[in-house]
């Protein structure tokens, strides 16, 4: 508890809120470019020339909840970096991790607003997304540094594992983002545009799929490599095994939706279910390498 009576329970949930919060609006902007929503607002700020906001069609209205819902991720992030500074003693770098929160957040906003000025240009979007993905490493590090904070979690020294398990570790988080980086170049080939007048990349999206195919390979042989070696170490499993099949379990559901979404035509529900997949995956390969 600190003296001026904030703990860093309190902390943990308002931190936890600012997770949530992140991980819906990655969801709630791929539902915008599924339904075809995404120039549903032509302008940014406002909705469009006459109205600053604007439910008049469906896809204005989906665009402009997920731009209104930005405020609230807003509030959540910045009540995070306020409540860093209640705490007492201060910890520097959960200030800082919060901070980036709110660094982050402001850059997706004004990232949004290039994708619509620029009638939704492919790399605009991936990079939107990729932002993204970066604000839920800040997010998912910030509870990890928390809980330490509050002994739930202590810090596992490296010194106690192999120098492979090590490296190991560090190839499966490297090797999913690859794979999400490449999903993001599918995504940018295929047909969910956000707009049926959207430019795509100009790539074939069969190669693309395949490339994103492999890399989701990479990172699953890497993941049973791990699982093998430290299988073999009991102190080594005990630490991490759980977070490994959490992380297998993960990568094997995505890849098999993966799979059948591609061939069943990328239908919608699918494409929204793989998103969130993959945002899924990225964060149990996260905490696989910071326990």
């Amino acid at each position: 508890m600190s003296r001026l009576g904030l703990s860093l329970k309190s902390y943990l949930r308002v931190t936890q809120a600012a997770f949530v919060a992140l991980y819906v609006i990655i969801v709630s902007g791929s539902l915008v470019r599924l339904t075809g929503s995404g120039l549903g607002c032509v302008d940014w700020p406002a909705c469009n020339s006459s109205k600053f906001v604007d439910v008049s069609s469906t896809h204005a209205a989906i665009e402009q909840i997920n731009r209104l819902f930005t405020g609230l991720v807003t509030v959540a992030v910045m009540a995070a970096v306020g409540m860093s500074l209640l705490l007492r003693p201060r910890i520097r770098h959960l200030i800082l991790l919060s901070g980036g929160l709110v660094a982050g957040v402001l850059a997706q906003i004004v990232i949004g607003g290039v994708v619509v000025l620029t009638g939704l240009n492919p790399y605009s979007n991936m990079l939107h997304f990729l932002v993204s993905i970066a604000l839920i490493t800040n997010a998912v590090v910030l509870n990890h540094r928390v809980r330490m904070a509050m002994n739930f979690a202590e810090k596992q020294s490296e010194g106690g594992l192999s120098t492979t398990t090590v490296r190991l570790r560090w190839l499966v988080l490297v090797s999913c983002g690859l794979a999400i980086f490449l999903g993001t170049v599918v995504t940018g080939a295929g047909p969910h545009a956000g707009d049926e007048n959207a430019i795509r990349l100009g790539i074939d999206i069969g190669w693309s799929a395949r490339l994103h195919s492999a890399s989701v390979w990479i990172c699953l042989l890497c993941a049973l490599w791990l699982a093998y070696r430290v299988k073999k170490n009991g102190k080594e499993w005990q630490s991490i095994g759980h977070s490994l099949q959490v992380f297998l379990f993960w990568c094997v559901f995505q890849g098999s939706l993966g799979y059948l979404q591609y061939f069943s035509g990328v239908p919608v529900p699918l494409v929204a279910l793989h998103v969130a997949g993959s945002v899924a995956v990225w964060i149990s390969a996260l905490r696989l390498k910071l326990i």
